[in-house]
């Protein structure tokens, strides 16, 4: 990554929108104190375009849950939008403070690369943001309540970066496919944290198929420096979402 990336810190995650009350599943403790350490490995993307799998258009809902009590919701659609696709998520996290609502949308070319992000919240304070992206660079300007707006530009040393935003889930489906299947083994990613403008890696390695509620699922691990969570996918679709340092679980609802 290049020198004008922000570097990752725990103290960038101090803001209100970090956890948002509920879990950011890959990036917090679990005691709720969002964090992600120096995560900056030398990015190794081995899915190239034509290995990816075809994208298939997905719509659900995912049940939020913390030490086995509900504390939200999600509903996503993922789907084309002419010669792109767009990712759509809008959730409701019941926090000490009351109810947060996250929604975003994500425009992004069949490779995989964004090309534009939109995210808003709303609870104890709005704040909402946009992202352009533009091969290797990215803009952000972020709106605060109660603060001037702030812009930033990042450098990434790939045009294939991941969207992993707080209390979205359904992002993390895009991320599985980008996991090339046929060379296996520990493949880096390069994400951004739209909410803290914060930039930094994740490994994605496969578990191999797993049994899970009578349904042999693919099982791929995340990792970041000192958290992992594991995604339960049926095809390309994400089923289960689980964070054990956390107590969480994010779960696909029936049909």
């Amino acid at each position: 990554m290049s020198k004008r990336m922000k570097r990752i810190r725990r103290s960038d995650f101090r803001g209100d929108y970090a956890v948002l009350g509920a879990v950011f599943l890959m990036l917090t403790a679990a005691s709720g104190a969002a964090h992600l350490n120096s995560f900056l490995a030398p990015l190794r993307v081995s899915a190239a375009a034509n290995k990816l799998a075809p994208l298939v258009a997905d719509k659900g809902k995912f049940r939020i849950m913390v030490s086995g009590q509900a504390v939200g919701k999600e509903e996503f659609e993922i789907g084309p939008s002419g010669a792109d696709w767009t990712a759509h998520g809008n959730s409701e996290i019941q926090t000490p403070q009351g109810v947060t609502k996250v929604n975003g949308t994500l425009t992004f070319h069949p490779d995989g690369a964004p090309v534009h992000y939109d995210w808003a919240t709303q609870g104890v304070k709005k704040a909402s943001s946009t992202i352009a992206f533009s091969g290797t660079a990215a803009s952000v300007e972020l709106r605060m309540e109660g603060a001037r707006p702030f812009a930033q530009d990042f450098t990434f040393n790939t045009p294939l970066v991941v969207i992993l935003d707080n209390n979205l889930y359904h992002q993390y489906e895009l991320l599985a496919r980008l996991y090339d299947r046929e060379a296996k083994g520990a493949q880096t990613f390069s994400v951004l944290v739209p909410q803290e403008m914060t930039p930094g890696g994740v490994t994605v390695d496969s578990m191999g198929k797993q049994d899970s509620g009578g349904k042999q699922l693919e099982e791929l691990r995340v990792r970041t420096e000192d958290n992992e969570i594991d995604l339960y996918l049926d095809g390309q679709k994400l089923v289960r979402l689980v964070a054990p340092s956390a107590n969480a679980e994010i779960i696909r609802e029936e049909k």
